[in-house]
């Protein structure tokens, strides 16, 4: 039995105590089904269940709110007090002394300019390098597995054990860099990599280079992998070259994914002394310091208050570049058609012609 707009679920007839006929239960085209618990009835939010489940979330909430949160919040106001392990017995409300102190520090014009280069010297081989990769990885061939292991096992390791490596492996007395230039007849003599101003930072960043290589090429490698393979025949039918298809099929299409690597990178080597401290400890005279590092140090002096105001110019740096960053995405994406995806909407149809 049918109605106009509704369908019926089960057969009318009657009662089996009464004889009296019963109406078909009726329920509109389109609606979800009821829903129901494990023994068939339908389970419906009471106190105890969002009891239960407070009291199961509680621990969660306690351990976050204790170690993220609180020190958080005390470090923050501590930016604003003269907070010094010198002198406990002062620690009054200052204002904004301590940023002026960091603005005024001889040291933060070579802190700030060592943070940029630290950043895009490392971000850019690592963005092409880490690509170049996942392209070569995306292809099938004998052992792609154990290729794909060995590739990705660097990220597995502590920034700060990679650290020590590099640093034996640039010494100037036996390190095997040096060795190997020699060798090759590159350099005449050893150089003392992590002692010289001038090489120092040079040194830190190909570490860093080959440390993050690591990541992108697990994240693009994949995004490649979730692209179909029938864009790719389609373009390889309208006579595509394999510039014009990575710079119009490929690109645009992982190109959520790239925005969103790149920007976990900057933030996390913004956020990374760890291989710094590993190899140089900031020096030679200063030369390797970046703001995570300078402000390490600063918290080793005592100087808390310092310190946090620190901590706080670099919340508040990284959190407006985020900002930033993904309002650009957003902007650059929506004047694409097909939201970055020229399979369904671009310049390649599904047989090869342009659509």
């Amino acid at each position: 039995m049918t109605m106009s707009g509704t369908s019926t679920s089960g057969t009318s007839g009657t009662s089996p105590a009464s004889g009296a006929p019963v109406a078909p239960s009726v329920r509109k085209e389109g609606a979800p089904p009821p829903r129901r618990g494990a023994g068939g009835r339908r389970r419906e939010f009471t106190t105890r269940r969002g009891l239960v489940i407070a009291a199961f979330m509680a621990p969660a909430a306690v351990f976050v709110a204790l170690f993220t949160y609180y020190p958080m919040i005390a470090g923050s106001q501590m930016a604003f007090r003269n907070w010094n392990l010198t002198d406990l017995t002062d620690t009054s409300w200052v204002g904004v002394k301590n940023f002026r102190e960091v603005f005024t520090d001889p040291v933060w014009g070579t802190v700030l300019s060592n943070t940029a280069l630290w950043v895009v010297g490392s971000i850019v081989p690592q963005l092409v390098i880490g690509f170049a990769i996942a392209l070569w990885l995306r292809r099938r061939f004998r052992l792609r597995g154990l290729y794909q292991a060995l590739i990705f096992f660097p990220w597995a390791i502590s920034g700060f054990l990679i650290g020590i490596l590099f640093r034996w492996m640039f010494n100037s007395e036996f390190g095997v860099v040096n060795d190997l230039l020699q060798r090759a007849g590159l350099i005449d003599e050893p150089i003392a990599w992590l002692a010289d101003p001038d090489t120092a930072m040079i040194a830190v960043l190909i570490a860093n280079i080959w440390y993050g290589v690591t990541f992108f090429a697990i994240m693009i490698l994949a995004a490649l992998q979730s692209i179909p393979d029938e864009l790719y025949e389609a373009a390889a039918l309208d006579g595509a070259g394999k510039a014009r298809t990575l710079f119009q099929i490929t690109i645009p299409y992982i190109r959520v994914t790239l925005a969103l690597t790149v920007l976990l990178r900057v933030i996390w080597i913004f956020n990374f002394p760890d291989l710094i401290f590993g190899m140089t400890g900031g020096g030679p005279n200063n030369e390797t310091h970046i703001v995570t590092t300078w402000m390490i140090k600063i918290t080793q002096q005592g100087d808390y208050g310092k310190a946090s105001a620190l901590g706080l110019i670099v919340v508040a740096v990284l959190l407006v570049f985020a900002v930033f960053f993904l309002l650009a995405t957003r902007e650059r994406g929506a004047g694409r058609r097909g939201g970055g995806r020229p399979g369904k909407s671009g310049k390649f149809g599904k047989r090869g012609v342009r659509a």
